[in-house]
């Protein structure tokens, strides 16, 4: 999935916000509230943050790198 594919509410979070939310996800999977058609939204909304944060993670690891470099 590319960032592109990324909905702009998501993209639009911080990565609090987006950790918040994974949570949230997980313990409603954990605890199996909801149906199958909740499962399957919730596990695509899932991996939907799941790229978001490591796209995060990438561009401060080279935000990082590069502060490094110059110094």
């Amino acid at each position: 999935m590319k960032i592109e594919n990324i909905p702009a509410d998501i993209k639009s979070k911080s990565l609090k916000e987006a950790k918040d939310e994974i949570n949230e996800i997980l313990s409603k999977l954990e605890n199996q509230e909801g149906n199958l058609e909740d499962y399957q939204s919730d596990y695509h909304r899932l991996v939907q943050l799941n790229k978001y944060v490591d796209e995060l993670f990438k561009k401060k690891f080279k935000e990082i790198s590069q502060s490094k470099i110059n110094d």
